[in-house]
């Protein structure tokens, strides 16, 4: 394993000299350079300083009186030397703290204090994932499905459109959190572990064993089932927080169906998604449903990433696409047409629209999965590629 270079930013002067120790106490790092304060606009001195030590990782610590100044600099890092990896050090304890750091940019998130052992086992994972892509690795983006009210088509929705994702791109995930899990019924599925099992085990979860309680589909897209049964106890927020950290580590894209669960948990992982896609109907309860549904997950997040998506659409005389808008209060981001019986049908066999891969219905969630990662960089690049081609 090469040596790696590391930079340290953090504010305490102890912990940062503990840190230097540990980091070249790995054997397999050395710190190139140690920052004291959190730089917060790119023309700091410290920003160029950084950048010209190249390092490979930057370590910044989270202090629990002064998480927002570490924050906005892991940010600010993440955009200015996008070719360094951004680890973070914080309180694992606080669920918020975690998930600001990964919308961040870190890849990695480890509890402070931490140990040799921690950082040596964050160092080998992000060498093992240089390794197998071949390139620096960002995030991946998480996409989360949750109903306005019961039976609107959130499990629908959430398995066609990682089956859409695993198709166009790969190293895709569905990571069932319902109370009661159905993704594995209509993939045909029969998970032995659920999402629950790695929860008991994040004190050892690594890459290895999260794909060991993952049950791959016959097309490589691999689920993260729910409970077959009501659990009594519910994991907590940061662990789920935790969970999310891992996966979004190994997966391009993760697809988490909610279904109807309204919870601190769902809105935790609606902030740690790039898009939540609130699935209703056009009837006047859906909507007045989905009104609530969305102001409910946007006191604390930004409403902007919510968009609705209208389930068994049909064209309804005196009612257009923008009633639906307002009635919800948010803007419409799909429609997928009215075929029940086809859905239906596909649901009971276990064999998904997507998977039979053909039909306007399949066509359409193709067309969901494209217009979610029109944005990423590698995606515009394959078309300016094959444009360029022609």
């Amino acid at each position: 394993m090469p040596e790696l270079s590391v930079v340290i930013v953090a504010a305490d002067p102890d912990q940062r000299t503990v840190l230097q120790v540990l980091v070249d106490g790995t054997s397999v790092a050395r710190t190139v350079q140690t920052c004291a304060a959190f730089p917060a606009v790119a023309t700091d001195p410290l920003v160029r300083r950084i950048h010209a030590a190249a390092p490979n990782i930057i370590v910044v610590d989270i202090p629990s009186d002064n998480a927002i100044a570490a924050l906005r600099t892991m940010e600010l890092l993440q955009h200015e030397i996008p070719e360094s990896a951004i680890f973070a050090i914080g309180n694992l304890s606080q669920p918020q703290i975690i998930v600001g750091a990964m919308r961040a940019g870190a890849r990695e998130f480890m509890e402070r204090p931490t140990t040799t052992t921690d950082l040596l086992e964050a160092f080998v994972r992000h060498t093992a994932m240089q390794k197998k892509t071949g390139q620096e690795s960002a995030r991946g983006k998480v996409f989360t499905v949750v109903n306005a009210k019961g039976g609107a088509g959130a499990t629908t929705i959430a398995v066609n459109l990682a089956l859409a994702l695993q198709s166009a791109h790969g190293s895709t995930a569905l990571v069932d959190i319902a109370h009661l899990g159905h993704c594995g019924l209509h993939l045909n599925l029969k998970p032995a572990f659920s999402v629950t099992d790695a929860i008991r085990n994040l004190h050892r979860l690594d890459s290895s064993l999260l794909e060991s309680f993952m049950t791959r589909h016959g097309g490589g897209l691999q689920l993260l089932a729910g409970p077959n049964e009501p659990i009594p106890l519910e994991p907590s927020t940061a662990e789920f927080a935790r969970l999310f950290d891992m996966l979004v580590s190994h997966f391009r894209y993760v697809v988490v169906d909610v279904s109807s669960r309204l919870d601190a948990a769902t809105r935790l992982v609606s902030n740690l998604s790039q898009h939540v896609l609130l699935v209703t109907q056009t009837d006047v309860t859906s909507l007045w449903s989905a009104a609530r549904v969305q102001q409910y997950l946007s006191e604390t997040g930004k409403r902007e990433r919510i968009g609705l998506v209208l389930n068994r659409f049909r064209k309804i005389a005196g009612f257009s696409e923008a009633d639906a808008e307002s009635a919800a209060g948010i803007k419409l981001l799909w429609k997928v047409p009215n075929q029940f019986s086809t859905i239906s049908t596909a649901i009971d066999r276990g064999v998904p629209v997507m998977q039979q891969g053909h039909g306007d219905v399949a066509q359409g969630f193709s067309s969901l999965a494209a217009r979610l990662t029109e944005n990423d960089i590698d995606v515009k690049r394959a078309t300016w590629s094959l444009f360029k081609s022609v």
